[in-house]
């Protein structure tokens, strides 16, 4: 099987980044025939969601599965979660919808907008239900990655990423 070099060849071993799960690890490359027709799959493993993936290798861009961010991308992630909160004045299902689509868009900074808009203060008033639960999915999805980025575990990225807020 000819094998075309492109950006995302990915190996096995690899962490990867798939939009609406996150951070995953390529455990292996395997060939299946669906319909008489041979397919290459990388077998994505999702330890946090306990669920493995099966992506078609010659989909993987499609689907918007990539690499981990670099350092470059991790910084300006930091720097946006320093930044000063932007709370758009529409509904709250309206802004949900939006915030739903930053965590599945799988771009770490538009992540980090996520968690730096829903970040509350402990002298500020406490979130709802359904803030919390967007806020800790954006919040855990950029723990993932960078602890896989930076080869911590999650509770050192998650500690990290809480100092830099309460600092902000």
């Amino acid at each position: 099987m000819a094998k075309n070099k492109n950006m995302l060849d990915f190996s096995t071993g690899d962490y990867v980044v798939y939009p609406k799960h996150g951070v995953g690890r390529v455990t292996e490359i395997e060939a299946q025939e669906i319909a008489g027709t041979s397919l290459e799959l990388y077998v994505v493993r999702f330890e946090k969601e306990r669920m493995t993936l099966r992506v078609p290798t010659n989909k993987a861009e499609t689907v918007g599965m990539r690499r981990l961010s670099n350092t470059a991308t991790i910084q300006e992630a930091f720097t946006t979660l320093k930044g000063k909160a932007r709370i758009k004045r529409t509904m709250w299902s309206r802004r949900a919808q939006e915030y739903e689509a930053k965590i599945n868009s799988g771009d770490i900074v538009s992540i980090a907008e996520v968690v730096r808009d829903l970040h509350r203060g402990a002298d500020q008033p406490e979130q709802s239900y359904s803030e919390r639960q967007i806020y800790e999915a954006a919040l855990g999805r950029l723990a993932r990655e960078l602890a896989a980025v930076e080869e911590i575990d999650e509770q050192s990225a998650l500690t990290r990423l809480e100092n830099v807020l309460i600092a902000a």
